[in-house]
C-alpha cells in the first residue's frame, strides 16, 4: 500500500461524512445497535485496506446486505441476545465462506448473477427499504416488516401520524436532495447536524418526535445463548443469499471503478479480501461488509490514489463517532430515515430497466426480480430471480436459431441467406449454423430440423457448422453420429465445418471415425470436400440454396 497521500486524507474524510449516516442507517434496517455498523465499517475498512487491490473500493455495511440479515434474524425467535449471537454468527460465515471461495478460485461466481438481475433486485430492494423507512418519517410503529402489510398497516395508522415527524423527514429529505447540488458537502452529514441542532432548539422530543439515542464505539464480549440446531440450520440456509448478493455488489462496483481508472483487480483476491473484511467484523459483532457503490464511487470522486484512503475513512469515522456519538442521543429517526431515502434514490431510476425493454432482452429477468423482491421478499425475491435468469438462459440455448448459409459472390464468407438475399448457396450442398452450442437439451432438436429442411431437396451433402460448440456432452455426440447415420440412409454426405479439436478428439474416441475423418477447419474448406466427392452433384436437381 502507497504512503498516505493529501488526496487520500481528504477522500477518506469525505467518505467518513457519508459513512456514518449511512452505518446508522443500515443498522436500524437489520434491527441492531448503530454501533455494530460502526465497527464493521472500522474493521471492513482496515482488513481490505491490508488484503484488498482496488484504491477506491469502501468496505463497509451496505443496503441489500442490511436487508437480507434482517429477513434471517426475522426468522428466529425474539431475544436482542439470540439475535445479536446470530447476526455475529452469520457474518462469520460469510467470512469464511468468502475466504474459501477465494481460496478455492471461484471468483466466476461473480458472473452467475447476471446485470438485469442486478436492477431488477436493486430496483426491487430500494422500494421495500424506502417504504421500510416510511414508519419511521411519519412517526408511527408498523409491526410488519413484509411489505403488503407493511403497506396496510401503514395506511391504517395515517391518523396517528405525527405532523412534526413527517415535516421534518420530508424537509429533511429535501434538503439533501438539494444539496447534492454541492459535491464538496457531505449533505448527510450537514443534514444530521442541522437535525440535531433543531431537537434541542425546539425540544422535538416534548412533540413525539422519536430519538436515535446514544451512539458508543464500545465492543462487547459475546454472550452465548442457547439457539436450536433448526435455528443454526436457517443461519446457514441464509448465508449462500448474503455471499451472492454481496459478491455480486461488492464485484461490480469494484470492477466498474477499476474499469474507469484502468486499475487492474482480480476476482479470486478481491474474494479473499472480503472474506478478511467480514471475518474482522465478525470478530468485532459487527454486520456483513461489502464494497458499496455510494462509498466507492464517493472516494473516487474526492481523488483517491491508494487504498490509505479506506484507512483514513476507519479513522476518520472512529473519530467522528467517538466526538460527535453522544450528541446522536439528539438525532431524531425521522433524519436518519430521510439520510436512508436519499442513499436509495439513485436506485429507483428506471431508465436502467427501460433499455432492456427497448433492447427486447432480459427485461422480463428484471421485471421478475423487481416483482420477486417485492412480493416473495428480499431472500426468496432474490433467489428466484436468479432461478429466472438461468431459465431464461437454459430456454435460449435449448431453442437456437439455426441458420442456413450461402456464400457472398467473389468471396470465402459464408452468410446467413436470410439477411444477405445476394448470397448464393452452392449447386446440391446445404449449409446450417447452430447459432448456440449443442448440448443434450437442443442436439437432438437441431439435427431434426436439419433433417427436415434438407431431406427431399434433392441435395447430396450438407455441411452443419459447429463453430459455436467447443466440446460436445454424450448427448450431443450421440445425436450427431445418428443424423450421420440418417443421413447416409438418405443417400446425403454429412460434413462438419469449424469443428474444433476437442469435438475430433470425441468422435474418435467414440469410434466414429469416418466422420471424424469428415470434418474441416472451415465452411469453404468442406464445401469444396462436399463437392469434389460427389461430382454427380454438379448436375443433380438442386435444393432452394442451389437456386438462389
Amino acid at each position: 500500500m502507497k504512503p498516505f497521500s493529501r488526496k487520500d486524507w481528504v477522500a477518506g474524510l469525505s467518505v467518513a461524512g457519508l459513512m456514518l449516516p449511512e452505518a446508522v442507517a443500515y443498522a436500524g434496517i437489520a434491527g441492531l445497535a448503530p454501533q455494530r455498523a460502526l465497527l464493521a465499517a472500522f474493521a471492513g475498512c482496515l482488513a481490505y485496506a491490508v488484503f484488498g487491490r482496488s484504491r477506491f473500493a469502501i468496505v463497509s455495511p451496505t443496503s441489500s446486505s442490511a436487508v437480507i440479515l434482517a429477513a434471517t434474524l426475522a426468522s428466529l425467535p425474539d431475544g436482542d441476545a439470540q439475535r445479536a449471537w446470530a447476526a455475529t454468527v452469520v457474518v462469520l460465515l460469510v467470512g469464511v465462506a468468502f475466504a474459501a471461495a477465494g481460496a478455492l478460485k471461484l471468483g466466476a461466481l461473480a458472473s452467475f448473477i447476471s446485470r438485469p438481475v442486478l436492477r431488477g433486485f436493486a430496483f426491487g430492494l430500494a422500494v421495500t427499504i424506502i417504504l421500510g423507512q416510511a414508519p419511521a418519517l411519519a412517526g408511527v410503529t408498523v409491526a410488519s416488516r413484509e411489505l403488503g402489510p407493511l403497506v396496510l398497516g401503514l395506511a391504517a395508522s395515517v391518523p396517528h401520524w405525527n405532523p412534526w415527524s413527517l415535516g421534518l423527514g420530508l424537509a429533511s429529505l429535501l434538503a439533501i436532495l438539494l444539496l447534492r447540488r454541492f459535491p464538496a458537502l457531505p449533505a448527510p452529514l450537514v443534514v444530521l447536524a442541522a437535525g440535531m441542532a433543531l431537537s434541542r432548539a425546539l425540544d422535538l422530543p416534548a412533540h413525539g418526535v422519536a430519538m436515535v439515542g446514544a451512539i458508543r464505539l464500545e465492543p462487547s464480549w459475546p454472550s452465548f445463548p442457547a439457539l436450536s440446531s433448526g435455528d443454526y440450520s436457517r443461519l446457514v440456509q441464509f448465508t449462500p443469499p448474503l455471499v451472492l448478493i454481496l459478491l455480486a455488489e461488492s464485484w461490480g462496483t469494484i470492477r466498474a471503478l477499476a474499469l474507469r481508472r484502468g486499475d487492474v483487480v482480480e476476482a479470486n483476491q478481491e474474494m479473499r479480501a472480503l472474506g478478511a473484511a467480514n471475518l474482522a467484523s465478525g470478530l468485532v459483532q459487527g454486520m456483513p461488509v461489502g464494497a458499496g457503490f455510494s462509498a466507492g464511487a464517493a472516494s473516487e470522486a474526492a481523488g483517491a490514489v491508494s487504498r490509505a484512503a479506506g484507512v483514513v475513512a476507519a479513522l476518520g469515522l472512529a473519530a467522528l463517532v467517538l466526538t460527535a456519538g453522544p450528541l446522536a442521543a439528539d438525532l431524531p429517526r425521522p433524519v436518519l430515515a430521510s439520510v436512508v431515502i436519499a442513499a436509495l434514490t439513485h436506485a429507483l431510476d428506471p431508465s436502467p430497466l427501460a433499455r432492456l425493454w427497448k433492447l427486447e432482452r432480459d427485461q422480463y429477468v428484471a421485471l421478475g426480480a423487481t416483482v420477486g423482491v417485492l412480493v416473495l421478499g428480499v431472500l426468496n425475491g432474490m433467489l428466484a430471480a436468479v432461478v429466472l435468469s438461468l431459465v431464461a438462459l437454459l430456454r435460449r440455448l435449448a431453442t437456437p436459431t439455426v441458420a442456413e448459409l450461402g456464400q457472398l459472390a467473389g468471396g470465402h464468407d459464408y452468410v446467413a441467406l436470410a439477411r444477405h438475399p445476394d448470397a448464393r448457396g452452392p449447386p446440391g450442398v446445404a449449409i446450417w449454423r447452430p447459432a448456440a452450442p449443442l448440448f443434450f437439451a437442443n442436439a437432438e432438436r437441431v439435427f431434426v430440423l436439419i433433417a427436415d429442411q434438407v431431406r427431399g431437396q434433392g441435395f447430396k451433402a450438407v455441411v452443419v457448422s459447429l463453430e459455436e460448440s467447443h466440446d460436445l456432452d454424450s448427448t450431443a455426440l450421440d445425436a450427431l453420429i445418428e443424423f450421420d447415420a440418417e443421413m447416409r440412409k438418405d443417400g446425403v454426405q454429412l460434413r462438419l465445418a469449424r469443428a474444433h479439436d476437442q469435438v475430433r478428439d470425441l468422435l474418435d474416441a467414440s469410434g466414429a471415425r469416418d466422420l471424424a475423418a469428415r470434418c474441416d477447419y472451415s465452411v469453404d474448406d468442406a464445401v469444396r470436400a462436399a463437392l469434389a466427392s460427389a461430382p454427380t452433384a454438379q448436375g443433380s436437381a438442386q435444393g432452394p440454396e442451389g437456386s438462389r
